[in-house]
């Protein structure tokens, strides 16, 4: 699994946490103070980098989390199959995968793209 530890309060709004099992990207990340009885809380805003899902994690700071290693990777459009669906060849390992694109992005064969990569799933960037 390309994933590794980190402290919570290491994490930043950017950063990538794993939560519910789904690799997410940190859309706001506040502490509260320690309490009586407890260390410092952390609570995580994230949004699924594949499916779009908002999540929210509680956690205290020194608690170690997952983070997801998701490659950036370069891609050329090989050809279209639909409006939605693209052959794309990976620029570094030149291999032709199928990818889905958003439908507000518009690509024409020969065209240059960056998708993200993370245990099998990918998502173009537009």
């Amino acid at each position: 699994m390309a994933q590794e530890q980190k402290e919570v309060r290491d994490l930043q709004e950017g950063n990538y946490v794993m939560i519910d099992d789904a690799a997410c990207k940190i859309d706001a990340y506040s502490t509260a103070k320690p309490g009586k009885h407890g260390s410092a809380k952390a609570r995580i805003e994230a949004r699924g980098v594949f499916d779009g899902k908002k999540r929210s994690l509680s956690q205290p700071v020194d608690a170690k989390i997952r983070v997801p290693l998701i490659n950036r990777k370069q891609g050329q459009i090989v050809s279209k199959e639909s409006e939605t669906v693209v052959q794309v060849m990976d620029l570094e390992t030149f291999e032709t995968i199928t990818m889905e694109i958003p439908e507000d992005v518009e690509v024409e064969p020969d065209d240059e793209i960056e998708f993200l990569e993370f245990e099998g799933q990918r998502k173009v960037l537009e």
